[in-house]
Formats: C-alpha cells, sequence, structure tokens
C-alpha cells in the first residue's frame, strides 16, 4: 500500500506541474486505497490512515502536494450549493419533491457536472462511505488534517473556499428568514407577529457579520487596526430560532400538524443546522474547525444518496405526523388498559355490550349474502353494515376486543420513550403494563364472544321458530364452518389480513383526530349559520364538542368497516383468495353454522372452535405488533431489551398466572413484585 500511495503522490505532482486541469481519478484512487474492506472495521481504518500520514511525512514535498492538488481541484467546482443545499430538504415542497424523485427513478435527471457534490459522487462512490468516514477516531482525524493544513501555500484557493461559505452563509440566512414568514408557520406559533421575529434578527445579525468579516479581508494588506467579526450575537438568534421549532413542535399536540407544516419544521431545522455548523467553520480555531470539518463532510456524503430516494422523503416528513398519530392513539390507548377490579368488570360489560351488536351485524350480513346482488352492491352493503355497526358501538361506549391492540401498543410505545429511573424500574413498569394490557385483552374478548354467542344462537333460533326456515342453509352452514377449519382453509391468513386493517384503523383514528385539532373541525361547526338555525345554538354546542372529541373514532371505525366489508370483493374481482375473518363474528358464524347442521361431529365443533381462537390470536398480534413497531419508530426509540422484559414476563406468569387473567388485590403489587423477582434473578 506504501508504495501505491507514492506513486499516486507523485501523480499528483506531475499533474501540478502541467498547469493544466486537474484529474480527480487520482483522489478517487488514493480514497480506494484508505477504503477498507469492513466499513465498520475501526481498526483497518487506522491502519489505513497511518499508512498515508507516513507516506506523507516521509516522502519529501508529499504534504504540500497532497494539499495542492485537493484545494487547486476543488476550486474547478462550484461550491456553495453544496454547503447550502446537500442535505437540506428543498423548498419545492413535500408533493413537488415527491413527483420529482418518482420521476427521476424512471427518467434519471442530468447531474451538473460543475457543481463540487460531482466530485463527492465519483470520490465517495460507495454508500459505506459515510460509515467508515465516521468511524475514524477524533485524534487520527486532527493529526491528519494538522498534517494537511502546513504551510501557507495555496492563499488563493483558501480564500475561495472561504468566500464560497459565506454565499452559503448568506443563502441560508435568507431562507430561514423566508420560512419564518410563512402564513402556515405563523399560525402555528401566533407570538412571532407580536414581537419581532428571530427568524428575521438572525438575518441582520449575519448581514453584520458578513459585513465585518469583508472588511478584515478587504484591508488585511494595509497597516489598519480592524476588530475580528464576532459570530457571537448570530449564533444566539440561531438558538433562539431553534426554541421557537421546539415550541412549535410541542404545540402540535395541542393544534394538530398537516404534511405542509412538518416540512416546514423539518427544512428550517436542517437550515438553522447547518448555518451554526458553517459559522463555527469560519471562526472557530483549528481544532474545532478540523471536527466540524469531518461532520461535514460525513452528512454531505451521507445525504448525497438520499438526494432523489423516495424513501428518504417519505421517512423524513412521516415522523412528526406518525408521532401525532400514535400520540392520540396511546391517550386513547391509555382507557383500553385496566389494573383494578373496577376496571376489570367495566371492561367486561363494554364489551359485553358490543357483543349483543357484532351478532346481529354476523346475522344481518348472512341474510345479506342470501339477496343476490352485484359484486360491488354486495360489497357496499357488507361495507355499510360493518361501519354503521363499528360506529354504533363507539357512540354507545361498547368496546370490540380486536380494536384495542391498536390502541394499547401505542400506549406501551409511549411508556418506553417517557421511560424513568433505573433500567431495572423502567423493566418493572413495562411489564406490568403488559400483565395489564393482556388481562384488559383477555376479559374483552371473553366479553364479545360470552355474549355474542348466545346472542347469535337465540337469533337464529327464533328466526327457525317464527318462520319455520333455518337462518342458514345447510349448504352455507358447512362452508362457514369449512371456512373456520384453520387446516383445510386460509382462516389464519385471512385473519392476518383483518390484524392489518385493525392496525391501519388505529392510524387512520389517530391521523383524524389530528386533523380536527389542525382544522378546528369543532369550533368551525359551532359558527355553521345554518346549522345553528336548524338545531339550535345549545345543541349545535353539544354536536361540535362530541364530533371535535370523536371525529377520529368515528372515522377509524367507519373506514375499518368499509376495508372489512370490500375485502371479499376485491379478491373476487382480482382473482385472488383474499377475505377477512375476524374472532367476533367467526364466533357468532360458529355457534349459528352448527345450530344449522343436525348433529354435528365432535370434531367438526373441536377443529371450528379451535379456528375461532386462531383467528382472535392472528388478528391481535397481528394488529398490536404492527402498531407497536411504528409507535415506536416514530419515537425514534430503539428498545433494545425486548430479551429480560420477555423474561421477567414470563417469570411473573410462571409464579402468579392468575395476574394475567383476574386483576389483583392491589394493582402496585405487581410492579413490586417484578422489580422483586428481577432483583434476585
Amino acid at each position: 500500500m506504501q508504495t501505491t500511495l507514492n506513486h499516486i503522490l507523485l501523480n499528483m505532482q506531475q499533474q501540478l506541474d502541467a498547469r493544466g486541469l486537474l484529474d480527480d481519478q487520482l483522489l478517487i484512487d488514493l480514497v480506494n486505497r484508505l477504503r477498507p474492506d469492513d466499513p465498520h472495521n475501526v481498526q483497518e481504518i487506522h491502519q489505513n490512515l497511518n499508512k498515508l500520514m507516513q507516506s506523507l511525512l516521509l516522502t519529501p514535498y508529499a504534504v504540500s502536494t497532497l494539499q495542492s492538488f485537493i484545494l487547486r481541484l476543488i476550486s474547478q467546482y462550484k461550491q456553495s450549493s453544496l454547503y447550502a443545499d446537500t442535505g437540506i430538504l428543498s423548498q419545492d415542497g413535500f408533493w413537488n419533491q415527491l413527483f420529482k424523485r418518482l420521476g427521476a427513478h424512471f427518467l434519471p435527471l442530468i447531474p451538473d457536472a460543475t457543481q463540487l457534490q460531482q466530485l463527492l459522487r465519483r470520490v465517495f462512490h460507495q454508500r459505506s462511505d459515510r460509515d467508515w468516514l465516521d468511524h475514524i477516531r477524533d485524534q487520527q482525524w486532527q493529526r491528519l488534517c494538522n498534517i494537511l493544513s502546513q504551510g501557507h501555500s495555496n492563499q488563493a484557493q483558501k480564500n475561495q473556499i472561504q468566500s464560497e461559505l459565506i454565499k452559503a452563509v448568506t443563502v441560508l440566512s435568507y431562507r430561514i428568514s423566508g420560512i419564518g414568514l410563512y402564513p402556515e408557520f405563523i399560525d402555528a406559533y401566533p407570538e412571532l407577529t407580536e414581537y419581532e421575529s428571530p427568524f428575521l434578527v438572525q438575518n441582520r445579525e449575519i448581514i453584520d457579520f458578513i459585513r465585518h468579516y469583508k472588511d478584515l479581508h478587504r484591508n488585511s494588506q494595509q497597516m489598519m487596526v480592524i476588530a475580528p467579526p464576532d459570530a457571537a450575537q448570530a449564533l444566539v438568534m440561531i438558538e433562539q430560532c431553534h426554541d421557537v421549532v421546539q415550541k412549535i413542535r410541542r404545540s402540535t399536540k395541542r393544534i394538530g400538524v398537516s404534511v405542509s407544516l412538518t416540512y416546514l419544521l423539518t427544512l428550517l431545522e436542517q437550515c438553522l443546522e447547518r448555518l451554526e455548523l458553517l459559522l463555527n467553520l469560519i471562526v472557530e480555531d483549528e481544532p474545532v474547525r478540523f471536527k466540524l470539518l469531518k461532520e461535514l463532510l460525513v452528512e454531505v456524503i451521507a445525504t448525497s444518496y438520499d438526494e432523489l430516494s423516495v424513501r428518504s422523503l417519505l421517512t423524513t416528513n412521516s415522523e412528526l405526523i406518525a408521532l401525532q398519530v400514535t400520540e392520540n392513539a396511546s391517550k386513547t390507548g391509555e382507557h383500553y388498559v385496566s389494573s383494578d377490579k373496577q376496571g376489570f368488570f367495566g371492561m367486561y360489560k363494554s364489551a359485553a355490550g358490543a357483543g349483543v351488536i357484532i351478532a346481529i351485524m354476523a346475522t344481518l350480513k348472512t341474510l345479506m349474502a342470501r339477496v343476490s346482488m352485484a359484486p360491488l352492491m354486495q360489497a357496499l352493503s357488507y361495507s355499510l353494515n360493518y361501519s354503521l355497526g363499528f360506529m354504533l358501538i363507539h357512540v354507545l361506549h361498547f368496546t370490540v376486543a380486536t380494536k384495542q391492540p391498536a390502541m394499547t401498543a401505542a400506549a406501551l410505545a409511549s411508556t418506553v420513550q417517557r421511560g424513568k429511573g433505573s433500567k431495572m424500574a423502567q423493566l418493572a413498569e413495562l411489564a406490568a403494563l403488559i400483565v395489564n394490557i393482556i388481562r384488559t385483552q383477555f376479559i374483552a374478548i371473553l366479553g364479545n364472544i360470552s355474549i355474542a354467542i348466545p346472542t347469535a344462537a337465540c337469533i337464529a333460533m327464533f328466526w327457525d321458530l317464527a318462520l319455520h326456515e333455518p337462518l342458514m342453509t345447510h349448504a352455507k352452514a358447512a362452508k362457514t364452518l369449512h371456512d373456520l377449519n384453520p387446516f383445510t382453509s386460509l382462516a389464519v391468513p385471512h385473519a392476518a389480513i383483518a390484524g392489518v386493517f385493525l392496525f391501519l384503523s388505529g392510524l387512520l383514528a389517530g391521523y383524524y383526530d389530528n386533523m380536527a385539532v389542525y382544522r378546528k373541525i369543532g369550533p368551525r361547526l359551532k359558527a355553521h349559520r345554518r346549522l345553528k338555525a336548524l338545531l339550535g345554538e345549545a345543541r349545535l354546542y353539544r354536536f361540535a364538542d362530541y364530533v371535535q372529541r370523536n371525529f377520529g373514532a368515528l372515522a377509524g371505525n367507519f373506514l375499518f368497516g368499509i376495508m372489512l366489508g370490500s375485502m371479499g370483493t376485491i379478491g373476487f374481482l382480482l382473482g385472488l383468495p383474499l377475505d377477512i375473518r375476524h374472532i367476533a363474528f367467526a364466533s357468532a358464524n360458529f355457534i349459528q353454522g352448527l345450530l344449522t347442521i343436525n348433529q354435528p361431529d365432535l370434531g367438526l365443533v373441536i377443529v371450528s372452535l379451535l379456528g375461532v381462537l386462531l383467528i382472535g390470536l392472528t388478528n391481535l398480534f397481528v394488529s398490536f405488533t404492527l402498531t407497536v413497531i411504528v409507535a415506536l419508530r416514530a419515537r425514534r426509540v430503539r428498545f433494545e431489551q425486548w430479551q429480560p422484559l420477555a423474561k421477567l414476563v414470563l417469570m411473573h406468569f410462571v409464579t402468579r398466572p392468575s395476574d394475567f387473567f383476574w386483576p389483583p388485590k392491589q394493582a402496585i403489587a405487581i410492579e413490586q413484585e417484578l422489580q422483586k423477582k428481577s432483583g434476585t434473578s
């Protein structure tokens, strides 16, 4: 490697002596030699950089050669766009950026070869480059920069880089001022109009700093005493801008959030962080500048690969909205977790009420299937049956058991995020919450099934007695029971599809809750003149307050019904085996099918009952897993203690299994017991 490095340095010197345009291939070859086989192998990275520094120190004029080559090569390109734009969202907005990136995947854009970004893409042409650069030890990076910065040559190129940095600082400062004046931004933080906006003041301070900086360098050759430019006041104003952004992010829990506001907040944060970095890069001493240079290099290399990535754009813009959606769901989810007997029996009563309505909904679907309808009309009738039924369950304050995971998982993720105290105390709190969740899920399912089954049986028998015909034909009953068989049908995959819809309905409920707040649905209803004349002010106010509080739940239930009712028809139209299985409806269909078949075989009863149980477990597992993953990612939480947590919960199940099915005498005893057990393990 030493010989190769010396050869590259010799070729660099020859190109410098030729006084022509430099070829970037030599710099590419140099980085190729430094690039480790494993980007995470710190030892190999350390050895390669040491070999480079040895070549620079042992070879005459090598330091001057490499410094001159890099600076002159950089000066051949336009630089300010790299400093001001790379790694920062475009001001085109989310939708324009999305369509642009989608189009670029089918018809690639033509890159501007005069921009410095293209040089960086050619030199650091592998995605793993950001990893091994980030793994360079700070002391080694400082030593390499100290070696390369020796001497006072190439002053023209250094001044050009400083000038490009100043241009980038100017662009970013004006951009921040413009974003701070967006109407949607001001609506989210009205105080900006009451006092002097820090986004405007920072621009004034930046302009003042740039003027002093230019005066200093313009008169650097003259015998004049000029105070060095001070960026302290500008940095203070940048910090105040950061504070405003954080206040707006916190206020979104109260006022809601939109895609465009999310985009503006992300863009503003990126501009502020880059402006602060560039200012410090200009005014700080060498050790700090070298550290910031590495930070900038890693950042622009990491983001240059994501500039046309649709996934990166969606991830960046969805985090805050996903947080807001799951935040609403977590608040609701806390009401779905009981820790005492009062809540336990209250959940049973709530689920039992839903069981009655579910049995009626299952019967109505059976009757609808007896009517010959076009596929789309059949999908519409099924969907409205489900949607209106679920909305009625919500209005009457009843509970569908399988709707709980989409809410309780978000509550679990919220607990992970705000966990305080020691790790063992956090694990104990989470384990206690999981025990409470499992117990509440159990009693909710029991409440749904224990009432849905006898209600459905009563309906079937009453139908037979009143109309002298069975509710189902023998063929329909046989098919219904066959569809519950987990071994000969697609009952479990269909239950997984229903689990996905349960997960989506939870997200949609949170999304529409956020929309109700952000769009001010309640206040706008109160201001509706025609509704006020029709209902009267008092009724309208009560109606508006109810809609404001329940808009998300009603919309989520309605759309959940549409998804359940239309999936079978979509599968029929596409020729695919798509359908849904839901435990509550499966239990009602199970008993009605058995009552239709005379003297059913015991094996058929056992297999069908097993299918109902597997459907319920699949519904719960899929919806809970998907929701907890999204909730944790929205909060940027990486919880790495699942194994000890699972061990703690399993240990509690072995020692006190009744807590999973019946509330303990004292709710706090669970956490105390978990801490005691974990302390002895």
